[in-house]
């Protein structure tokens, strides 16, 4: 009788237990965290010790760029790039603006789009400091989310050619 009471007991808590469903083949890997690499672009731009020059910015400029930060953080993306949309045409070209736009295609996982306004940014832009470390790592996510494993790891290295070291004073 005990036997009988203890393989019931067994069997329904073995009923209880879930097996791991089969793995897929070819089963893509997870979704990156867009967020977290968007936090990691703009990490990249604070790291340095370099002197950077900023242009006066047009008032009207200023006031989109507000805007478009209003929408971002309400994760509005379509409506922040619009609006950066309409601020490169009062300032056509602007590396600052083409980087954020850049950004915004990374958190909508456009990654053909991130990599070409980041390369824009990056032609337009310093060749050296923050914009460029930024530049190189959206370029380098951007790659990764298209399955560009030797693109991305070729971008990865251009991020340390954006910082110089200082000279060595004696």
């Amino acid at each position: 009788m005990k036997l009988l009471i203890i393989s019931a007991m067994a069997l329904s808590l073995a009923a209880c237990g879930s097996s791991a469903p089969p793995a897929k083949e070819g089963r893509s890997p997870a979704k990156p965290d867009v967020v977290s690499q968007v936090a990691a672009v703009r990490a990249a731009g604070v790291n340095g010790n370099e002197l950077e020059v900023q242009p006066l910015r047009d008032p009207q400029v200023e006031d989109l760029r507000v805007q478009a930060e209003a929408h971002e953080a309400r994760r509005e993306i379509k409506q922040a790039s619009a609006t950066l949309d309409r601020a490169l045409v009062l300032s056509p070209g602007d590396p600052d603006l083409l980087q954020w736009q850049a950004e915004l295609a990374l958190l909508g996982r456009a990654w053909l789009v991130a990599e070409q306004r980041a390369n824009d940014s990056f032609q337009k832009g310093p060749k050296l400091g923050g914009l460029c470390r930024r530049n190189w790592t959206t370029i380098a996510f951007a790659r990764e989310g298209r399955g560009d494993a030797a693109g991305a790891a070729a971008a990865r290295g251009q991020v340390d050619s954006c910082t110089v070291a200082p000279p060595v004073r004696m």
